[in-house]
């Protein structure tokens, strides 16, 4: 049996570590009696934890919400995620995060055993951490749109899109999305009727927020990928697929995902979807990948490749009085 304050300890990690727990699992994990789980809990009450207990045969166990941030305990592993996520965190795109991550960062290093201290200070000094340009978010704005996301409470917000003109939403919230460095609410617009992303450094979330919805079905089992071809290919006026001839793992290292998305056909095909509002864009784009590609669509973008060939070839065979060079 674990004396009484290694017990606690354990006994907290494991309400951390779960939302709810009966008095009968508690009591076999910590390899006690019920009545000793009973009084180790009102000893966790009188140090601060605010500990639920629910009803039913043998009785239940869940850690709340208190007025203050009783100490958390964390094992190695989420030491050092979380003091890694405070490093990358003082670039973050949240408005006054940096400051407020230093100084979290400084209370968790006190205390860190010099195991994971060293750990942490090997990769914080080989670690640079470029800021990030562009507007930020606040704090406030993200911890609503997750309430409501949470609680499946409908959010009203007023709202600048990106040609200035401003709206009041209506929506059904289901995720926040972090994509190119900006963070996304992706909703159900209740006045629209469809799905849509808004910024959310451009919304003002209205209080207090709306009635409850039942979730609707979201467009894609694999929303990551359903919201980077929005991102990239469907709101462009040219929307290009193309067969890439190389691997998928390949391709994608040189198409970044703020521009198109690579789905793999086999090992050494793949198609890409990408899109842009200049047919010159995408020919120097898929030109550029270093790839044998064939393009599927759109036919204006097969024309313009040939267009743009003819204008290199001319260029490459050039001289500096401005003739052109019989070509072999």
């Amino acid at each position: 049996m674990l004396e009484t304050s290694a017990r606690l300890l354990r006994l907290l990690a494991l309400l951390q570590a779960h939302r709810d727990w009966s008095g009968t699992e508690l009591a076999g994990r910590l390899r006690v009696s019920p009545r000793t789980v009973r009084r180790d809990v009102d000893k966790l009450r009188l140090l601060g934890y605010p500990i639920n207990a629910t009803g039913g045969v043998g009785g239940g166990y869940q850690l709340a919400a208190g007025a203050s941030l009783p100490p958390l305990l964390l094992d190695d592993e989420e030491a050092v995620a979380v003091a890694v996520g405070l490093r990358t965190a003082t670039a973050g795109a949240v408005t006054g995060i940096a400051e407020t991550s230093v100084r979290a960062l400084a209370k968790l290093d006190q205390v860190l055993p010099s195991r994971l201290r060293h750990q942490i200070d090997t990769l914080g000094s080989a670690l640079v951490t470029m800021p990030m340009p562009g507007p930020t978010v606040d704090p406030a704005t993200l911890t609503a749109i997750a309430s409501a996301v949470r609680d499946h409470q409908r959010l009203r917000f007023d709202y600048v899109s990106h040609d200035g003109s401003e709206s009041v939403r209506d929506v059904e919230p289901y995720r926040l999305v972090v994509a190119d460095r900006r963070w996304y609410l992706f909703a159900w617009d209740t006045g629209r009727s469809d799905w849509r992303r808004f910024r959310a450094d451009r919304l003002s979330p209205r209080v207090p927020t709306g009635p409850r919805f039942v979730p609707r079905p979201l467009p894609s089992d694999d929303l990551a990928g359903y919201f980077a071809l929005s991102m990239t290919t469907d709101r462009h006026r040219y929307r290009a697929v193309l067969t890439m001839y190389g691997p998928a793992d390949a391709v994608a290292e040189e198409v970044p995902p703020t521009i198109g998305v690579v789905e793999p056909v086999d090992e050494d095909t793949c198609v890409l979807r990408i899109g842009s509002d200049s047919l010159d864009h995408l020919a120097v784009w898929v030109a550029a990948f270093g790839f044998e590609f064939e393009v599927q669509e759109p036919p204006e973008l097969v024309e313009h490749l040939r267009t743009l060939t003819a204008r290199l070839q001319r260029a490459a065979w050039r001289d500096r009085d401005g003739t052109t060079q019989a070509q072999a």
